[in-house]
């Protein structure tokens, strides 16, 4: 999201979707009109994100709405869906940007449901068909970034789920699996996903810097960034965010703050670093603007 550009007279956003009532009244043929308004909207970002020096950027799941439902080629605006995409891929790639996406938290593939699981697949598959369609180079710098999630009370069990369906995934989609460490300490830190995940099927980890904070196993930050960052092949991502409660609020420990006050140095040179805060981009341009 651009709150700059979503809070003009005319609101620019590639995150228009609909409920599902909706999609069953209207069908593909709304959702191919809505990703066609998102993906001119997504370009005019990208545009305006490289103006003021932004180029990382985390775009919606929700670009191509009810995507989980049918296939893109067999819409009747494909071929116009295709040609804004590559536009997009196109200004990405001449401009040197960084995109990821972040499916949300139900795409679980270490989940003890087999249903679960392939809705999941599915949904990485579509994320990793949208990547396809803008040009992009099938790998963790273009990253689809998952978290495991939770342990199901057997982690080893767990672990080797995720692995499988991995495992499952087209090529295309493989390259550009990522998973993140969770914000909870009976979840998912750092050197168990080396260990029990990249080190068996590659896929690098994002290290999240807060919620390093309820799981570093001993670990500090830059202990475990530098963990993370020898599961990658390419310039590591990350996330930095803050939390809400060092800005004053009382929110619970993991909320986001809207702002953030810094970024530590070695990681800025180590990785590019994606800002998660409330305010978005301005959160960006405060912090540049603080030194």
């Amino acid at each position: 999201m651009n709150r700059t550009l979503r809070d003009r007279e005319e609101p620019l956003r590639c995150n228009r979707g609909m409920q599902k009532a909706t999609f069953e009244e209207r069908g593909p043929a709304y959702a191919a009109e809505l990703a066609t308004q998102n993906l001119r909207d997504l370009h005019a970002i990208l545009t305006w994100n490289h103006e003021h020096g932004i180029d990382f950027y985390r775009v919606t799941s929700t670009l191509v709405p009810w995507n989980s439902q049918f296939d893109l080629a067999d819409l009747e605006a494909y071929d116009e869906l295709r040609r804004l995409a590559e536009r997009c891929g196109a200004y990405v790639r001449e401009h040197g940007m960084r995109l990821t996406f972040h499916p949300d938290y139900w795409c679980r593939l270490a989940s003890s449901s087999r249903e679960t699981i392939e809705r999941s697949l599915r949904a990485v598959e579509y994320h990793a068909d949208w990547l396809d369609l803008m040009g992009l180079d099938r790998s963790p710098y273009f990253a689809i970034n998952v978290h495991i999630g939770a342990t199901y009370g057997d982690r080893a069990a767990t672990a080797e789920r995720f692995r499988e369906a991995v495992r499952e995934l087209s090529p295309g989609a493989r390259a550009r699996l990522t998973v993140e460490n969770d914000d909870e300490e009976g979840l998912w830190a750092v050197p168990e996903l080396v260990e029990q995940v990249s080190d068996h099927v590659g896929v690098p980890v994002v290290f999240d810097y807060h919620h390093h904070s309820f799981s570093d196993r001993g670990l500090t930050y830059r202990e475990g960034f530098e963990r993370a960052a020898t599961t990658w092949d390419c310039r590591p991502a990350v996330h930095y965010s803050e939390p809400a409660r060092l800005h004053g609020t009382d929110a619970k420990p993991q909320a986001h703050a809207d702002y953030v006050a810094r970024v530590p140095d070695w990681l800025r040179t180590r990785a590019d670093v994606m800002v998660e805060a409330g305010a978005k981009e301005r959160a960006l341009l405060g912090l540049r603007k603080s030194g």
